[in-house]
This record gives C-alpha cells, structure tokens and sequence, in this order.
C-alpha cells in the first residue's frame, strides 16, 4: 500500500489561527515512528498538473490563485492568508491525491495523509480548500481512461458542498456526505445523497448512518473507484465538529466503509479530511487508526 505525504510545506499561520496546522506533520511522525510501513511505501506527494485542475476548476480562478490575484473578500472565504506557499501546498495535497487514485486502482487501496478538500467549488475557495482533491483526481482518472464512474464518500462531519456542486447533474460521479445539518456550511448544495445529522449525534446513530448510507452509495454508483474522507471531525472532542462519536467509533467507521468497498468491489483512494480536536493528538490518533486500518487491510489481501 502506497501513503502521499506533503507535510514538508507547514503554513506559516498566526498561532491563533483555528487551523490546527501541525496536524499533518504529526500524522507523518506517528506513521514514521509506527515503523508498519517501509521506506518505499511513503512516496513524496507530486504537484498537481494544471491539465489536471483545469478539468475541475475555472481558469478564471486558477489564474488569480497562481498570481495572487484574490480579493479580500475570496482571501476570507476560504479562510487562510493568502501566499504562494499556500498555493504550492494545496497543488501538492491534490496531486497526493491524483498520485493515490492511479496506485489504489492498481493496489486496491491507497492513502492520502492530507486532502479532503470538499469546499472548494469550480470556481472559488471555501473552508481552508483552494482545490477540490476528489474532484481533480476523479476527473483525472476518467480523462486518462483508467475509470468510467466514481463515488465520493464524504463522512467529514461538514458536509462536501464544493463537491455536490461540481457534480451536480454529473451522473457519471455520485455524491454521498455525512454532515452535521446545523453544522457549516450554512447552506448545503445537494449531494446525490445526503445524510444530516444532529448535533450531539453518538456512535450507534452514527455508525448505523454511515453503514446504510455507504451501502445505498456504492450501490447505486456503479462505480470503478471510491474516494472516502475521512474526516477526525466527528470526534467527541473536535471544536467544530459539535458531535459525540469516540475513538473506538470513528475506527469502527473506517472498517464498516472498507467492508463495504470491498464487497462491492471497488478500489478506495482515502483522504484524511477535517479535524480540529481540541487537543490535536485527538484527531491525529484518528487519522492515524484510519491509515493503520488500511494497511491491515491490504495486508490481508482483501482491497
């Protein structure tokens, strides 16, 4: 199993920042010290390619974030100083992501240890997202011939309204999100399927949610390659996330959507999405069961 790392581009934030941006290189360091996986499998991420953004994204846009040619008021909507390190960082993450489609469709599974970057729409950031990673890479993969169809499992607790509006009325990728109802965004964009929940929401009800919602997803997609987001913001203990399920129950998630992927069977390209515990060891102790949980899986022979 092949993991993209991009870590070594750390933003330079104010420290008061809400962005807990220390999560990735974290999450490096506890796969490296975990010593499961081998030098070979831990692969620098590439940057994505402008052919590949350009699919998904206006040139327009593209244009004002590689010149810096944002407004104040684009600069605030997506929630992060602009600069070009910015820039190079998230073209980084999404070709992570394009990188680990091509390698889960020849392996089965493969890891993202950043992306998830649900908010960003064809033509505008939104919620610490410049690029719409899924979106890129699916499209990638069907540009390259590799697939026909593609689902977006998005269980990040915010629902994905970047990527519902990108595929809207797009049958040949489907849209699933698991969200917070009253969480952000205000205003939802419909996905193919969405699943509100409530504030305060617990394992059971969760994990129930996720298990039906996943299954009526890959069902009625039909699709060649699975993206799932694996957002740590669910947790009990997340600042934003405003729901109550455990450590224990997010691992659990993970295992109910690799079950599922595989008895459809149907590659997974894994992104570690949102997370803002309170204590950051919270969500990289959930990031980090995510990626473990993968490789067991793949060791098994079961993606």
């Amino acid at each position: 199993m092949k993991v993209f790392v991009s870590d070594q581009f750390e933003l330079p934030l104010p420290p008061d920042h809400r962005f807990p941006v220390a999560k990735y290189r974290l999450l490096r360091q506890r796969v490296d010290e975990s010593g499961l996986f081998r030098a070979e499998q831990l692969l620098v991420a590439p940057e994505a390619e402008y052919a590949d953004l350009v699919r998904v994204h206006t040139p327009e846009y593209l244009d004002k974030l590689f010149y810096g040619r944002l407004s104040e008021a684009e600069i605030r909507r997506i929630g992060f100083p602009y600069s070009p390190q910015l820039v190079h960082r998230s073209r980084r993450t999404t070709g992570a992501s394009v990188a680990a489609a091509r390698y889960a469709l020849a392996e089965g599974i493969a890891v993202n240890l950043a992306g998830g970057t649900h908010h960003a729409f064809a033509d505008a950031g939104e919620g610490f997202c410049l690029f719409n990673d899924a979106a890129v890479a699916a499209r990638a993969m069907q540009a390259e011939g590799r697939i026909e169809r593609a689902v977006i499992l998005d269980l990040d607790v915010h629902q994905g309204n970047g990527t519902a509006a990108i595929f809207r009325n797009d049958e040949s990728v489907f849209t699933f999100s698991i969200h917070g109802e009253k969480n952000f965004p205000l205003r939802k964009e419909p996905s193919d399927l969405d699943i509100g929940l409530p504030d305060g929401t617990g394992d059971a009800d969760y994990l129930r949610a996720v298990e039906e919602g996943t299954w009526e997803a890959l069902y009625r997609a039909g699709a060649d390659l699975a993206f799932y987001l694996a957002g740590a913001d669910p947790h009990e203990n997340d600042r934003l996330g405003r729901m109550k399920v455990s450590t224990a129950g997010l691992d659990r998630r993970t295992q109910i959507v690799l079950e599922l992927c595989a008895q459809f069977r149907v590659p997974l390209v894994v992104m570690m999405a949102g997370g803002y515990g309170k204590e950051i060891a919270d969500s990289v102790t959930v990031y980090f069961n995510t990626v473990r949980r993968c490789l067991e899986w793949w060791q098994k022979g079961i993606a």
